[in-house]
């Protein structure tokens, strides 16, 4: 008696008995996977996962303008092709269900969130800043100039690459911070 045909379609199946044994890719694939997700895509655009420092590359692929699958590069020095689960969930940022479309505030011993518009939530942010720079603003300490402030500090996300970090390194020191730190270095 011969092999059931559907056996076949099992990924174990086919990591064991085809040439790919470490499961690293076709045995790891269905056909209809990679048919369905990617074939009808109007185009691919190469990014770079958002989730950690490694910067593991991915083939981001659209279709009418949204995103209906993400995989990663083969072409990527870095991930040579692979993700992490993380990175390999990352489609959710863009299509999940808990994704938030609008910025939600709870006020100080509030219970509740609140819908608000972007341009009040970024009003109210830069008011905040300015007043916490104003009120830790040091122009010397022990008699050095420092021209500083302690009111407020960055603390960057592993999510941030390189090019991000540089730009808030760059406006956290203009506004006077000098605790500034990423995670990507913990």
């Amino acid at each position: 008696m011969g092999t059931p045909t559907w056996i076949g379609s099992w990924p174990v199946y086919r990591q064991l008995a085809g040439p790919d044994r470490r499961g690293l890719g076709a045995a790891a694939k269905s056909g209809r996977q990679r048919a369905a997700r990617t074939a009808t895509a109007d185009s691919v655009v190469k990014s770079v996962c958002p989730y950690c420092a490694v910067g593991c590359g991915q083939k981001v692929y659209v279709k009418d303008a949204k995103v209906i699958q993400i995989e990663g590069d083969p072409d990527s020095p870095v991930s040579r092709g692979r993700l992490c689960p993380k990175g390999s969930a990352s489609l959710q940022l863009t299509t999940g269900d808990a994704r938030q479309h609008q910025v939600l505030y709870r006020r100080p011993f509030g219970t509740t969130w609140e819908s608000l518009d972007l341009d009040t939530a970024m009003d109210m942010i830069t008011d905040r800043v300015l007043a916490a720079r104003r009120h830790g603003w040091q122009w010397e300490v022990d008699g050095n100039r420092t021209r500083r402030t302690l009111g407020f500090a960055s603390l960057g996300g592993a999510t941030l690459d390189n090019e991000e970090n540089y730009l808030i390194k760059k406006l956290f020191t203009a506004l006077g911070a000098i605790q500034i730190e990423n995670q990507a270095r913990i």
